[in-house]
């Protein structure tokens, strides 16, 4: 396949940035999106050009990494894929990609397509954790567990963070992360003990960080490449009301 690829490309936070061209030839359909990149950066390398820069790691669709809007949307057109899942048999001979960062006021752009999600970082630092006794690990039944309530548990535990959430919001808000988050720990008996303070700490930590406020668009769970559903918000707002009841009582 023979391909153009218009990537943004920004020195660091203070550039304007802009979006340049490449013309990238001979790419196997069954290369992934970021093999594209990487074969991009080589072809720049030899030019003595500044390859691009972009977050990567496991690729493998676990870590979260690999955060890039591709022709509009977070991760790409294919649903339920992150950025290094993607493959080039998805795009015909000839397309032009466009290819940017997360656009959002809580992910300022470090260099081209990296942005700093240290807001995340924070906001799981606020509450995201249990309380429980150190030593060793308990009886695994020790403390029974509800079928249906580890399986939400489990599925908002899925969340990888990787910010798609965000970057496909229209208000840029995080309310699909800090849900997931607060959802997988207050479901499970384990995480109880810190349910109010929880909810109360990680939205605060989540308005301090700049992000939006939600307005139930629905494309954050769009985008979402592990499918967190849109009613954890909903048992967000409820369990952040029930804090501030408790709180002021």
């Amino acid at each position: 396949m023979d391909i153009q690829v218009r990537v943004w490309r920004q020195t660091d936070s203070s550039d304007k940035g802009r979006m340049v061209t490449y013309d990238v030839k001979d790419i196997s359909p069954d290369a992934s999106f970021l093999e594209m990149l990487d074969v991009l950066n080589e072809k720049l390398i030899l030019d003595g050009d500044d390859p691009v820069a972009f977050d990567h790691d496991c690729r493998e669709g676990i870590c979260g990494a690999c955060s890039m809007v591709i022709d509009g949307v977070a991760h790409g057109p294919e649903r339920a894929t992150t950025t290094c899942q993607l493959h080039m048999r998805h795009f015909k001979n000839g397309d032009v990609i466009d290819v940017e960062p997360w656009r959002a006021a809580a992910f300022p752009v470090i260099k081209d397509l990296v942005v700093d999600r240290s807001a995340f970082d924070r906001i799981i630092q606020a509450g995201g954790y249990i309380t429980a006794p150190t030593g060793a690990a308990p009886e695994a039944h020790s403390t029974p567990v509800p079928k249906k309530d580890a399986d939400l548990a489990f599925e908002a535990a899925t969340c990888i963070g990787c910010g798609a959430c965000v970057a496909a919001c229209p208000n840029g808000s995080a309310m699909l992360f800090t849900a997931a988050k607060v959802a997988h720990l207050g479901l499970v008996p384990q995480g109880q003990p810190e349910r109010d303070t929880r909810v109360l700490d990680m939205l605060q930590a989540q308005d301090d960080a700049g992000f939006g406020g939600c307005t139930n668009a629905g494309e954050c769970t769009t985008v979402c490449p592990k499918g967190i559903p849109l009613t954890l918000i909903g048992r967000l707002n409820s369990d952040y009301r029930k804090a501030l009841r408790n709180s002021n009582s």
